[in-house]
């Protein structure tokens, strides 16, 4: 089964998904006051190439390097190529911890 994934339909869900985002929390989300930094990261090779065991390819990511990386991205010049395989795993940290935020409290 082949799945196509339209970029388009990406960037709705993106913008979908952070309006629910800035409703729930806010246009500003004060990331010194959530109580988390690091977390755990599975690299992408380990992540997608299942031929070996993936606890070789665990390492620990930063929330706040990932904020840092996509602010520099912003201040980075019009004709300064995104490097996609780099910026886009911290905009990934970033919305994983957007997730962590909503989880529910454990019960």
């Amino acid at each position: 089964m082949t799945e196509v994934l339209r970029v388009e339909d990406l960037r709705r869900v993106c913008g979908m998904l952070l309006d629910a985002v800035e409703e729930r929390f806010g246009a500003e989300i004060d990331l010194s006051g959530v109580g988390v930094d690091h977390y755990w990261n599975v690299d992408l090779r380990s992540a997608f190439e299942m031929a070996e065991d993936p606890a070789v390819g665990i390492d620990v990511g930063q929330s706040s390097d990932d904020v840092a990386e996509l602010h520099a991205l912003l201040r980075r010049p019009a004709d300064d190529v995104p490097v996609v395989w780099h910026d886009l795993q911290h905009l990934a940290g970033v919305l994983r911890l957007l997730a962590y935020l909503d989880l529910p409290a454990d019960s």
